[in-house]
């Protein structure tokens, strides 16, 4: 039976793996989420630079209106905040990173919010 520790420790494995191909640039910047069990967080990283660009989570003062932050019409308007922020930088094309964590669910529903609102991986 997996164990809290277990699990976390296997999601940074993968996500170790998975960074060793994937590289933010300044033309093509990295959308990159982290799921707790209450909010949903989302950046957009230049890796070439080392800086944030847009970072949008449940917490963010947009997304007040929300009842519940755990759930996947939570992760869905996070996805659009960060697409729309952004957008508004100018970036319209991303890199998406899971985190380590399965595309399904929550970690779906961002990448759906973001594409809906104008963002192209």
């Amino acid at each position: 039976m997996f164990t809290r520790k277990d699990r976390k420790l296997t999601r940074q494995q993968k996500h170790r793996r998975i960074r060793r191909h994937l590289t933010g640039t300044s033309e093509r910047p990295r959308l990159t989420v982290y799921r707790s069990l209450r909010h949903i967080y989302a950046q957009v990283v230049d890796d070439s630079h080392g800086v944030i660009l847009v970072a949008a989570s449940t917490l963010d003062p947009d997304l007040k209106e929300l009842e519940a932050t755990g759930n996947i019409a939570a992760a869905r308007k996070v996805g659009e905040l960060v697409a729309r922020k952004a957008r508004a930088k100018g970036i319209d094309k991303v890199i998406f990173d899971r985190g380590g964590n399965i595309y399904h669910g929550r970690i779906a529903a961002v990448a759906e919010g973001a594409r809906a609102a104008g963002l192209e991986f």
